[in-house]
């Protein structure tokens, strides 16, 4: 098993070395992760990496190999290294399912653990949930601008080799039917699908020998790429070799308003009105918006899905909320900071999302617990267990867990209401409360 324990910033060993030295290192603590808004413009924002980062913290141990690094850098003093070879999260944490809708101060994550095991994790939850909920928040809007056509996600070879899978697994999350990448369909269960690229074409000695070498090997329901030279010769000879039954054609250039219309009136001419087209050229939410009156069947996104459209981070930080008093008597202490712009509310929460009488959201209400004091509220609660005591909650892994946060997704949009899903600018389109 590949150690995560290094995909982290200096500055948590640093802290937890001096609460070693201190003695503070296990005091009892709450940690909360959250955005402070969300990108301008947009009206929520889907969670995804849930899945992913419990793989990660179960990977995270300082092997061998790891801590003889951060002795020859000095990076924390022996007595740390010491305590880090027999480190295991055995804390709780809590959080919003996976493909839930959030808003500005949505504490979609809750640590509860001594502070040295919370805070070495600050880099690594956030740098899983800052990513992958970019990329599904963006993936959901283009998802509503499809209206219910297919969207399949390209978007390997404009992101890490790393990125590219999570982001393959975020998109499906947020109503992606597909994606290119085959390790996110190892690893996540995502379906996968991909024919041939310009490559194949310009292999060939004439675009006739190139597509009848793709029906060869795939059948006359593959997608042929027509736009290499000339689309309308390309139409004519894709279903001449192919037959009437070709499966599609995809357009990945050009005017596609005005082009999709002729290919659909060629296509539909030549007796081949079942073929699909799908369309494929630098799409994103308002791209495919545009694209609603016109006959395409599916469309292809890569660049503006994986780098979340604009918006690659999602904003989110991960604040100490409260912790035990170290006097004896056990009381939990709010903390907050009070930075000019960057001030967080202290103690522990229990976020409801409220709904009307017909089932339509109509805020986020982010209780603030005092002293024990239970909630009363008849709205949908919104955190579940992830961990507890160290112990992964198996059904949020794998591809079971993935397909479950995109079937949760789905749930959790369908409350909004109908103003959420203009690709237009606005505001969040629920109020977060405070009480």
């Amino acid at each position: 098993m590949a150690s995560s324990a290094l995909l982290t910033d200096r500055y948590e060993l640093t802290m937890l070395d001096a609460a070693l030295l201190s003695g503070t290192h296990d005091r009892e603590c709450v940690f909360e992760a959250f955005t402070r808004r969300l990108p301008a413009g947009r009206r929520y924002g889907i969670l995804a990496g849930t899945g992913r980062l419990l793989e990660l913290i179960e990977q995270f141990r300082f092997g061998d190999a790891e801590l003889d690094y951060l002795r020859s850098n000095n990076v924390v003093r022996d007595a740390t290294i010491d305590w880090l070879a027999d480190y295991r999260f055995s804390g709780t944490i809590s959080g919003y399912r996976e493909g839930e809708v959030f808003f500005p101060g949505s504490p979609f994550l809750v640590v509860d653990a001594p502070f040295a095991e919370g805070v070495i994790l600050e880099t690594l939850l956030l740098s899983v949930f800052n990513y992958d909920s970019a990329v599904a928040s963006a993936a959901a809007r283009m998802v509503t601008a499809a209206g219910g056509r297919p969207v399949a996600e390209m978007g390997s070879r404009r992101a890490n080799e790393r990125a590219a899978v999570a982001a393959a697994r975020a998109a499906f999350i947020a109503g992606f039917s597909a994606t290119s990448n085959l390790e996110a369909g190892r690893a996540w269960g995502v379906p996968t699908m991909g024919t041939a690229a310009h490559a194949f074409t310009l292999l060939h000695d004439s675009e006739e020998d190139a597509f009848r070498a793709q029906v060869d090997a795939l059948g006359p329901g593959t997608t042929l790429l027509v736009d290499t030279f000339d689309v309308e010769k390309a139409i004519d000879t894709a279903v001449r070799v192919a037959g009437t039954g070709l499966g599609a054609v995809r357009l990945d250039s050009g005017d596609l308003p005005n082009l999709v219309r002729r290919v659909r009136d060629q296509l539909d001419g030549l007796g081949a009105a079942n073929t699909k087209i799908t369309v494929t050229n630098d799409l994103d939410e308002f791209t495919i918006a545009a694209l609603a009156a016109s006959p395409v069947d599916s469309y292809g996104v890569g660049t503006s899905v994986v780098t979340g459209s604009g918006h690659p981070a999602s904003g989110m930080v991960y604040k100490l909320v409260a912790h035990r008093e170290h006097d004896g008597t056990g009381e939990w202490i709010p903390v907050a900071k009070k930075s000019d712009g960057k001030a967080t509310v202290g103690g522990r929460k229990h976020p409801v999302r409220r709904l009307d009488d017909k089932g339509v959201a109509v805020a986020e209400a982010i209780h603030v617990i005092e002293k024990g004091a239970t909630v009363n509220d008849r709205g949908r609660d919104l955190l579940v267990p992830l961990i507890t005591d160290g112990v992964v909650h198996r059904e949020h892994l794998g591809a079971a867990g993935t397909a479950a946060a995109r079937e949760h997704r789905a749930l959790a949009m369908a409350e909004l209401p109908d103003q959420a899903f203009r690709v237009g600018r606005g505001d969040p389109v629920l109020p977060t409360l405070y009480v």
